[in-house]
């Protein structure tokens, strides 16, 4: 009878060891159910992560954006050569558009007015006119700066008057020698038109500030002139020759840049 017993209480035990072992077994071979929990909050947090990265645009470098807008400013050496020289005043104004990187669009008006005096001749010239063209700017700036070499090329127009003053009077008839006349004979509404090529090197002074020098090659495409002499000066082109349609021209500005916006 004891044996029985004892069989039975064994046999019992034994199936209760059997059974606590069974949840274990359940989940082997698996995460336990807050490790699951745990990376799916993970999961869901990177994805809102990066959703939100592709919505938030990268802010632009200021520095790097390209302004545009208005250059306006003068010719200081017309301005000088007037205090300098009693024989001439003027002026001119100069304006540029930046419409793209490297190109800009250019305007110059001015006024000018000589007195001539050579070899028993003198005339008084005075007169407007207006330049109108485009500049190429070949340097390639650092970031931040804003200087540049420029080339150019302009159309040229001018309307003026031609006063002669004193002029002499040649003959080859030995008995009428040649004379000085003084006779202010006036050519009102006289017009002229040329191309011209211009070289300008601009820096930065300070912000907005702009110093420039150039050089200027033209070349006369019409003119009038008065009927029983040429023209000595034109506004805006300089002097004329009878043996070139060619001149030369020079300036030093100081601008003045207005933006107007910038990307």
């Amino acid at each position: 009878m004891r044996l029985y017993t004892c069989i039975f209480i064994i046999s019992l035990l034994t199936g209760v060891s059997t059974s606590a072992q069974e949840p274990e077994a359940l989940y082997e071979g698996t995460l336990p159910l807050e490790r699951l929990e745990n990376n799916a909050a993970q999961t869901i947090s990177v994805q809102a992560s990066d959703s939100l990265a592709q919505g938030v645009k990268p802010a632009m470098d200021s520095t790097k954006l390209t302004a545009y807008g208005l250059r306006v400013g003068g010719d200081l050496s017309k301005l000088l050569r007037t205090a300098l020289d009693q024989n001439y005043s003027g002026f001119e104004l100069v304006g540029d558009l930046r419409f793209s990187k490297r190109f800009y669009a250019a305007v110059e008006l001015g006024y000018e007015e000589r007195f001539w005096s050579q070899q028993n001749l003198e005339a008084q010239i005075n007169g407007s006119y207006i330049k109108l063209g485009a500049d190429f700017n070949a340097y390639r700036n650092w970031t931040g700066m804003n200087n540049g070499i420029t080339t150019g090329l302009r159309y040229g127009l001018s309307t003026f008057n031609n006063t002669l003053l004193r002029y002499p009077v040649y003959t080859t008839n030995p008995t009428f020698p040649s004379s000085i006349r003084e006779d202010n004979i006036e050519y009102s509404g006289l017009t002229a038109g040329w191309v011209e090529f211009i070289l300008a090197v601009k820096t930065e002074l300070w912000s907005n500030f702009f110093l420039s020098l150039n050089v200027q090659l033209k070349h006369l495409i019409h003119e009038d002139t008065p009927g029983n002499f040429a023209n000595l000066v034109i506004p805006g082109f300089n002097k004329t020759n009878d043996f070139s349609a060619f001149g030369v021209g020079y300036g030093y500005t100081l601008t003045y840049f207005i933006p107007i916006l910038k990307r």
